[in-house]
């Protein structure tokens, strides 16, 4: 009973912040995707812009 005890003990501390990490990993990426799609889009609209586009 003692070495189950001691297995579990080892895999909860060894899993404890996995969650955190992945969370942490997952919303820095998500982030940057996000910074990198609106700069794409500031910059189609200002050469639209800049190349005389008419919007109507």
């Amino acid at each position: 009973m003692k070495r189950v005890t001691l297995v579990k003990e080892i895999y909860s501390e060894g899993f404890k912040n996995l969650g955190n990490h992945f969370v942490k990993s997952y919303f820095k990426a998500f982030a940057w995707f996000g910074f990198s799609m609106y700069a794409i889009v500031v910059f189609a609209f200002v050469f639209r812009v800049s190349t005389g586009f008419e919007f109507s």
